[in-house]
C-alpha cells in the first residue's frame, strides 16, 4: 500500500465536507479523477494514522509525513501565545493553504484552511455573498465583525454567529458553519 500523500489529504478534507455539500464534493472528486470509494479509503487510512499509538511526532509530524515539508513557516502571536504557522498548498483550492498552528515544541492546537498570503479574498458584503466554499472562517469573522465563535459538531467543524446585511437592505442574524475552516452552509 502506498503511503498517504498530498493528493490523499485533499480527499480527507473532502470527506468531512461531503456531510454538508455532497454536490460540490462530487464535482471535486470528478475534477480529481477519483470516486467516493477512494475518498473513504483515504479518510480511513488518515484516521488510522491519527489514532496509531506507534506514530511519533504528533499532528505536526503526521502533516509533514503526508504533506511533505511546509511551503512556508512563520511566527505568529495569538493573544499572549507565540506559535509557529506551517502552511501547505492544497491544489484543489489554489488560493488556499492548509495551516497548522503549533506551539513551541510542536504541539498543534489549530488546523484550518486559510487564504494564501497575497491571494485576493472574496468580497463579503451581504448574507447573499456567503455561498458554500466562498470564504474562510477568518475572512467571515473579519467581514461581519463582531462575530462570535461557536462550538462545532466535530473537531474539524466550527460555527460563527454574526449579523449580516441582506441585499434588500435589512439585517439578520446568521450562524455560518465551517469544515476545516471553509464555509459550508448557513444554519436556519
Amino acid at each position: 500500500m502506498t503511503p498517504l500523500g498530498p493528493f490523499d489529504f485533499q480527499l480527507v478534507l473532502l470527506r468531512r465536507m461531503a456531510d454538508f455539500q455532497p454536490g460540490l464534493v462530487e464535482d471535486a472528486l470528478r475534477e480529481l479523477g477519483v470516486g467516493r470509494d477512494r475518498m473513504r479509503e483515504a479518510n480511513r487510512r488518515w484516521q488510522a494514522m491519527a489514532r496509531s499509538p506507534r506514530r511519533g511526532g504528533g499532528a505536526l509530524g503526521r502533516y509533514r509525513a503526508v504533506l511533505g515539508p511546509p511551503e512556508e513557516t512563520a511566527s505568529r502571536r495569538v493573544g499572549d501565545l507565540d506559535c509557529h504557522v506551517h502552511r501547505w498548498p492544497v491544489p484543489l483550492w489554489p488560493d488556499l493553504r492548509f495551516e497548522a498552528l503549533a506551539v513551541p515544541g510542536g504541539e498543534v492546537w489549530h488546523e484550518t484552511l486559510a487564504r494564501a498570503p497575497g491571494a485576493p479574498g472574496p468580497a463579503l458584503r451581504t448574507v447573499e455573498d456567503l455561498t458554500p466554499w466562498s470564504c474562510t472562517l477568518d475572512e467571515a469573522a473579519r467581514a461581519y465583525a463582531p462575530a462570535r465563535p461557536l462550538e462545532g459538531s466535530a473537531p474539524t467543524r466550527w460555527c460563527l454567529a454574526f449579523t449580516a446585511r441582506e441585499a434588500s437592505g435589512g439585517e439578520r442574524p446568521v450562524v455560518a458553519e465551517f469544515s476545516w475552516g471553509l464555509l459550508q452552509r448557513l444554519l436556519p
